[in-house]
């Protein structure tokens, strides 16, 4: 199976959600015929209907002419069932974020599928290898994570798994170039290189809300940095009860001291922009995050309630502590070879997460701070706030060289 020999023609996608339309979008809108599988009817009929919508959309907008949109709404059909998408090159799985709904998938595709189809999950941090385990072509499996919305974002994370054949990755890197997507390869490991670098950042911002800040004041010093939104206004955009549902399914996590503000947050019915209310208030029809004093009173609430100590937090602090955490993070994504460079990560941040484009990205970043100021930061912050602060061994070594992560 040699590039030359597999282009992707036809693919299907399972699932009608917001994903799975963009996803559909993504291949429609790069010459590839699709079907479109759910196992609700209604949900896929509406699917198509806002596709078609959003291509009148672009019509109006001058971006593409009525031919271009027909030709693409051509490329896309219903399938009734798994049975009719067998002669497909490709399957993108887009379901919610379920590890037994997903191999059960993948089990039943596996058993149909002509022996050299890919199968791909757009799974934003399960185990691909876990999902590959279910089927008997581990070689022909992997991630295809997209960002939402789907076709409009520039960032597609390929997901190799520890069988995925170098054919595979070949036919998905060629597939993202003809989607115009930024392709970046990760290994396989909780939440790849964009997510897993998001946790700890979300991290610090959420125990300073326990510490003294406010949402406001953490989102306000992460655009000041340049940041396209701070992280309490991506939450609303992307919906705080995503992370609030996962928790409760999986039973775990919901008693996390820096977590409880969220808690709060979604027992009320304030899950973001969709609801309008979140960390911030939202008028109707509105996008624009307006500051609420409600919040800061629940914030003051909960860390209050949980025997913090409230303390002035300025924005040079909220600066340090997010962006260390990201950048600690990245290198020992990097040290594990999750990553194949500084630079793929990078792109990740760049195109994935508003990182300001004029500072490079997180490593690049760093690179420009110095790496031996970077490792004594690190270690300062580790004296005061503890272990979770340690220096990926990666900065020391490079640090002790006067190398930065692009020399590697």
């Amino acid at each position: 199976m040699s590039q030359t020999s597999f282009e992707i023609q036809q693919a299907a996608v399972i699932g009608a959600g917001t994903m799975g339309r963009g996803i559909v979008m993504c291949l429609a809108n790069a010459g590839v015929n699709v079907q479109w599988v759910d196992n609700n009817p209604q949900m896929l009929e509406q699917a198509l209907t806002t596709v078609a919508q959003t291509y009148a959309h672009n019509v109006r907008q001058g971006r593409i002419d009525q031919a271009e949109a027909d030709a693409r709404m051509a490329r896309v059909s219903a399938a009734a069932d798994y049975a009719a998408i067998r002669n497909v090159d490709l399957v993108i799985e887009a379901v919610y974020e379920n590890l037994e709904l997903k191999q059960k998938i993948f089990r039943e595709l596996d058993g149909l599928l002509k022996p050299e189809a890919l199968l791909a999950s757009n799974t934003s941090a399960l185990d691909i290898d876990a999902i590959a385990a279910a089927t008997r072509r581990p070689a022909q499996v992997l991630g295809l994570h997209f960002f939402s919305p789907a076709h409009i974002m520039k960032l597609l994370e390929i997901v190799r798994g520890a069988q995925t054949s170098p054919a595979a990755l070949e036919a998905a890197l060629a597939l993202g170039k003809r989607m115009g997507k930024v392709s970046v390869v990760s290994g396989n490991c909780h939440g790849f290189i964009g997510n897993r670098m998001l946790h700890p950042y979300v991290l610090e911002a959420r125990k300073m809300l326990l510490e003294g800040a406010y949402p406001q004041q953490v989102d306000a010093a992460l655009q000041g940095f340049g940041f396209a939104m701070g992280p309490f206004r991506m939450y609303d955009v992307v919906g705080i009860d995503l992370e609030w549902r996962a928790r409760q399914l999986a039973g775990k996590g919901q008693d996390a001291p820096e977590v409880q503000v969220d808690n709060r947050l979604c027992e009320m019915g304030r899950f973001g922009q969709k609801s309008g209310n979140g960390y911030y208030h939202y008028e109707p029809g509105s996008r624009q995050a307006e500051h609420d004093p409600e919040v800061d009173a629940l914030v003051l609430r909960v860390s209050e309630d949980l025997g913090f100590q409230r303390r002035d937090i300025g924005p040079e602090e909220i600066l340090e502590r997010c962006l260390l955490a990201l950048v600690n993070e990245g290198a020992k994504i990097l040290q594990e070879g999750i990553a194949g460079s500084a630079h793929d990560i990078d792109l990740v941040y760049l195109n994935g997460y508003g990182f300001p484009a004029e500072k490079g990205g997180p490593m690049a970043w760093a690179d420009q701070q110095g790496l031996a100021d970077i490792h004594q930061r690190l270690l300062a912050l580790e004296t005061r706030q503890g272990d979770q602060w340690k220096p990926a061994r990666l900065i020391g070594e490079l640090a002790a060289q006067g190398k930065g992560f692009a020399d590697r």
